[in-house]
């Protein structure tokens, strides 16, 4: 080999780029500009492991914050969701000179009215009917009797194979505790009524003081943008969150009294005593995905076990929610809501679950609109990179990039052969 050739390659080692392990190397060479590339290389791996360390304990610690602050985050999440849905109730008003103090205000009461009539349909007629429970606890044996024999036949099936299965030895029986009974209602209504009470008249508070500066607001993040560019993206942003979360609460809205004005038609016509209690308890449980329709049939088989002597006729509420959920959910509401509201299923379940650990059945409710919201913002500013960020630019990533063609031949050479990418 000559004495070229080995200068040519020296050369090559010298200028290429020094990003092989975890942190890059400092040339052999002292050029001045490529120690200063390097160290600027190690400043950013630095930074980058910093950050994500930091981006794990704040998503590790946010949501015991919000389950341990849940009587302060829960009605102001609570407050902001319902009023961007109302927001286009006001810039209504707006449009038609009505004062954004006052609009706020006819926004707000529309909104208490609704809640209220929805909880005079359901908690009054709620607590009179599962108030006679214990009078109707022999026709619901009656009812479920068939149903009782099977599962004892069958446990004393299990049992008779689990003892012939099992090995002899001691048995050690279990040991009971005394369970003190639960305080009276009224103690607890006592209790709790004035925390209830604060939430509530904070909530409104935040929802009156939210729309009535809303447009100054909205104004103020806009005009306070340093580029038009970032002042119309702020716009964006801004007005697809609101069209977003509105249209989605508005049409689960109609689409859920709908589906409770049928059931409680259906329920009428075959002697069901307090129908619109049903239809409101339908309604207000299929705001939460997959879970809301279950518990509202198994509620609606309870009450017509404590109704109806047939067991056929007991159980056809609840079967009659099933099938009119299946269509709502298959092909009314894909069909209303259409692409623009699409959400994966897992996301939902998900933050159903994440929700609902946080702050209970509220969190359940808030769960779609806040995810909803979310994706909005996301969607709208940029999802974060976040495989870039590990293998690519930051903290994990090891080795030069890859040349020109390498992923393309890689890509090609994985889906000729059926396998995953190396």
């Amino acid at each position: 080999m000559d004495d070229t050739s080995i200068d040519m390659r020296e050369e090559e080692a010298r200028f290429a780029p020094p990003t092989v392990g975890p942190f890059p190397r400092l040339p052999a060479a002292a050029d001045p500009d490529e120690m200063m590339m390097v160290l600027a290389m190690r400043r950013d791996r630095i930074l980058a492991t910093l950050t994500l360390f930091a981006g794990i304990g704040l998503a590790l610690a946010t949501p015991f914050a919000l389950k341990a602050g849940a009587e302060f985050f829960l009605p102001t999440t609570a407050a902001l969701v319902i009023a961007i849905a109302l927001v286009p109730i006001l810039e209504w008003f707006e449009r038609h000179r009505v004062p954004s103090a006052l609009a706020a205000l006819v926004c707000i009461l529309l909104f208490l009215l609704a809640a209220n009539i929805a909880l005079a349909a359901i908690v009054v007629p709620a607590v009179e009917f599962f108030r006679k429970l214990p009078e109707r606890i022999d026709r619901i044996q009656m009812n479920i009797a068939p149903l009782i024999d099977l599962y004892s036949s069958l446990e004393r099936y299990l049992n008779r194979a689990v003892r012939h299965l099992a090995s002899p030895g001691p048995v050690r029986t279990a040991q009971t505790t005394a369970v003190a009974p639960p305080s009276s209602i009224l103690e607890l209504a006592a209790t709790s009524a004035p925390t209830a009470i604060v939430q509530v008249f904070f909530g409104i508070l935040v929802i009156y003081f939210f729309l009535a500066g809303w447009t100054r607001l909205r104004r103020r993040t806009i005009t306070s943008r340093s580029s038009f560019g970032g002042a119309m993206a702020t716009a964006r942003v801004i007005q697809h969150v609101v069209d977003d979360t509105a249209a989605y609460l508005g049409t689960i809205t109609v689409i859920n009294l709908a589906l409770g004005l049928l059931v409680s038609g259906v329920l009428w016509t075959m002697g069901m005593p307090y129908p619109l209690m049903w239809g409101g308890i339908v309604a207000l449980l299929n705001y939460v995905p997959y879970f809301g329709p279950i518990a509202a049939a198994l509620l609606l088989g309870l009450g017509g076990l404590m109704t109806f002597r047939d067991i056929w006729a007991a159980l056809f509420p609840a079967f009659l929610m099933i099938g009119c959920h299946l269509v709502e959910a298959n092909a009314i509401t894909p069909l209303i809501v259409g692409r623009r509201l699409t959400i994966n299923p897992i996301l939902i379940l998900i933050s159903i679950s994440f929700w609902s650990w946080v702050w209970g059945t509220p969190g359940a409710l808030l769960a779609v609109p806040l995810l909803i919201i979310l994706q909005t913002v996301l969607g709208a500013v940029g999802k974060p990179d976040i495989a870039g960020f590990l293998f690519e630019h930051g903290a994990m990533a090891k080795g030069a990039p890859p040349k020109s063609g390498e992923v393309e031949e890689s890509l090609a050479k994985s889906v000729d052969s059926h396998e995953p990418l190396t």
